[in-house]
């Protein structure tokens, strides 16, 4: 059997793909993403993509607000190689306008579990 070594990409629906397209447009630049636009039946996708994974954006079908506890994605954590690395993806996220919690130790998930967190336009 063959061995899964990462995640391909990942699709997540949103209320207002303009707002969303224009929210992502500044995180995943800042990220250092690149975008692709295409269509599936009609329906336009945003796609953000590095050389690991695509994180894609589709419109919902179904309007209502976000909750963290019904069924389907939680939320999502970016990777990478350490607390420098976490600090300096919070300064060029907050250089872009996005508002992030301060970068720090969350001990109470892991020994080592240093991060910030922001919200995308459906929370």
């Amino acid at each position: 059997m063959s061995e899964i070594i990462g995640i391909d990409h990942i699709y997540v629906t949103v209320t207002d793909l303009a707002v969303s397209e224009k929210f992502y447009d500044t995180v995943m630049a800042a990220l250092g993403f690149k975008k692709n636009v295409f269509s599936i039946n009609d329906e336009s996708h945003i796609q953000y993509y590095n050389r690991h994974f695509g994180y894609v954006l589709r419109p919902a079908r179904l309007q209502r607000p976000h909750d963290a506890y019904a069924p389907g994605l939680h939320h999502l954590c970016f990777r990478v190689d350490g607390k420098r690395e976490v600090q300096e993806a919070a300064g060029k996220l907050t250089e872009a306008g996005v508002a992030t919690s301060e970068p720090k130790l969350y001990a109470e998930y892991a020994p080592d579990y240093f991060a910030f967190f922001f919200s995308d336009p459906d929370g």
